[in-house]
């Protein structure tokens, strides 16, 4: 299997040490004849320097690149959104990418197939500090911000830095089954996928080192009363917060709308039941306060793109022997 990394100076180093780790996890499960071969292509011969000053070396400079590869894949950086690739770099990787079997991008790498005009009526998606810089430069193609990552055809996209480990997991659980997926997973001590997409994946994330911030008192007070149905009134009145701002003053903190916030807190209590425990889901259901088992799948739905039942025999952990 033939990989082609392709990694330019200002890359992200976990855009290129995640495909590398995860093909290098999986190569110890397969024989030697169906092992990633994977080829690092630079600018320069001489190396890339990673943002963070990490200095990658590089098997061959673009330009003395001939061969085909099953996979080509474009390492991303923070400052790629506004990179523009020379010509010739550009026409390469539209020659390239349209030679091998399957194509893609991590994160803002997804610009430089822009670039090199392959995005033309394809689903994609980045990190989503750039997609809207995305839309704007290519919108001829369909971008998803909040998905983890994106598969459109032999076209494959992904969000920020470690979604990257995603992307790889499911190219090969494509190429050689999910049971291989799995173990290369519990390896890199990581999820074989994560459901549902960027935005707040857990309300934790939305909080800060600030534990007196209006955000931290809102999650500590639903937190604290998670069962009961929870008006934003009367949150606004419990955080001292007049409930004609309350809204907008959330929102500019956490990113997201307190009524959001209050499920993504409901979902982190059923994700913990549904992975830990066999209670039945109307069970789940009341005792993170969704009241309905029906009422927790449409939120689980919407805010995860999965249900209940789908993230339990996903995530739930095997009950040890006896």
């Amino acid at each position: 299997m033939k990989v082609t990394l392709v990694m330019l100076d200002g890359v992200q180093a976990l855009d290129v040490a995640a495909p590398l780790d995860v093909f290098a996890e999986a190569n110890r499960f397969l024989p030697k004849k169906d092992h990633y071969q994977t080829t690092l292509v630079g600018e320069r011969p001489d190396g890339v320097t990673s943002s963070s000053g990490m200095d990658f070396k590089v098997h061959c400079d673009y330009l003395n690149f001939h061969a085909d590869s099953d996979l080509l894949l474009v390492a991303g950086g923070p400052r790629y959104q506004d990179y523009r690739p020379a010509a010739a770099l550009a026409d390469w990787l539209n020659l390239h990418a349209r030679r091998a079997k399957r194509f893609g991008a991590i994160c803002n790498g997804v610009f430089l197939l822009g670039h090199a005009r392959l995005l033309d009526g394809r689903e994609i998606t980045t990190h989503w500090d750039h997609a809207e810089r995305l839309v704007a430069q290519f919108p001829s193609s369909i971008v998803r911000p909040d998905k983890i990552f994106v598969r459109d055809g032999n076209l494959f996209t992904c969000g920020g830095v470690s979604a990257g480990i995603d992307l790889c997991l499911a190219l090969v659980a494509e190429d050689w089954g999910h049971e291989l997926a799995l173990k290369v997973a519990k390896r890199l001590i990581v999820y074989i996928r994560r459901d549902g997409g960027q935005s707040q994946y857990s309300p934790y994330l939305a909080v800060g080192p600030d534990q007196d911030s209006l955000v931290a008192r809102v999650l500590k007070y639903v937190t604290d009363r998670i069962t009961e149905p929870l008006s934003i009134e009367e949150i606004a009145d419990a955080v001292g917060v007049s409930r004609r701002t309350f809204s907008r003053a959330f929102a500019k903190h956490a990113h997201v709308t307190p009524s959001v916030f209050v499920d993504q807190v409901r979902i982190d209590f059923a994700r913990k039941l549904l992975e830990e425990t066999d209670v039945p889901l109307k069970t789940v259901a009341f005792r993170c306060g969704f009241n309905t088992a029906e009422k927790m799948r449409l939120i689980f739905s919407r805010q995860l793109d999965t249900t209940p039942k789908a993230y339990r025999d996903r995530f739930r952990s095997p009950v040890p022997d006896a």
